[in-house]
């Protein structure tokens, strides 16, 4: 009985030592933060006017991106019934978060990355879920897409489980939130024939974004010292994610989100930096 006991000890110990997927304590916090900072949800799905954001349509759609290949709208995010994603299944909206797929089927077109998205990790995506529940549903319809290029059938199978990223490390946290969540390398990283990122040369930047602002470049947030951001202080990178201001005092321009990005805690600012120190110096 005593070997038996003693097995039981050990396996409970094991069970205890074991680096189990934890639980974020409040679901809807998290959720609120990673929808209103660093993923920057609003950065599309809110509609904006030349002073920013419209006022009372939050997350509620409507922006225009139109590019060579499509004319995308973005879509109505608020638990609006009608025009929103309100009779959606959190499952429906966790489906179209990660795997760019619709309830009625329909594949969802870029400027959604889903290539990055489908990295969101289960707790962040239920955070998520949860927080665009508790959103003030907002009656607005927009149209629909239109994409003059084909759009794949899938982005690949379904997702079954994303682990949380390793809290102990902090390249590897960085990474996770410069890809699957804030999705930065996506804008970062230029662009090959058919119109998918080259990740052989992630965050070397490049693609121009035309807009009011006139036409913004991508820059290289490779370790490049003379192209990229090596010669950098960790203030100077801080400042620009967060204030919209060069190391050299220029001001940057949109897409980026600097108005989200400015919420980014220290402790994942931290963590980006790492992300983006270890990336190979690309010219």
């Amino acid at each position: 009985m005593n070997d038996i006991r003693k097995a039981l000890l050990g396996a409970l110990l094991l069970l205890a030592a074991w680096p189990a997927q934890a639980q974020p304590a409040d679901p809807l916090a998290r959720g609120r933060y990673l929808v209103e900072s660093i993923a920057g949800c609003g950065n599309c799905h809110t509609p904006k006017g030349p002073q920013g954001d419209l006022p009372g349509l939050a997350l509620a759609g409507g922006q225009v991106f139109d590019e060579q290949p499509f004319r995308a709208v973005a879509s109505n995010i608020t638990p609006d019934p009608d025009t929103g994603i309100g009779r959606w299944t959190d499952a429906q909206i966790a489906r179209a978060i990660r795997e760019g797929i619709r309830p009625d089927g329909r594949i969802i077109g870029p400027p959604m990355p889903i290539e990055l998205y489908r990295g969101i990790s289960d707790n962040d995506l239920a955070a998520m879920v949860a927080y665009l529940r508790s959103v003030p549903p907002v009656r607005h319809a927009v149209p629909a897409s239109e994409y003059r290029m084909p759009l794949p059938p899938a982005y690949g199978p379904p997702v079954a489980h994303v682990p949380d990223p390793p809290a102990n490390d902090p390249v590897a946290r960085g990474a996770y939130l410069a890809g699957p969540v804030g999705h930065c390398i996506e804008c970062h990283t230029p662009m090959v024939e058919g119109g998918r990122r080259d990740w052989s040369r992630t965050g070397a930047g490049g693609q121009p974004f035309p807009g009011p602002w006139g036409t913004s470049v991508a820059r290289n947030i490779t370790p490049d010292h003379e192209h990229g951001i090596g010669a950098w202080s960790d203030a100077q990178i801080i400042r620009a994610v967060a204030e919209g201001v060069s190391a050299d005092g220029r001001p940057l321009f949109p897409p980026m989100g600097f108005s989200y990005y400015a919420r980014i805690s220290p402790a994942d600012l931290r963590d980006l930096i790492a992300y983006l120190r270890s990336l190979r110096p690309i010219p």
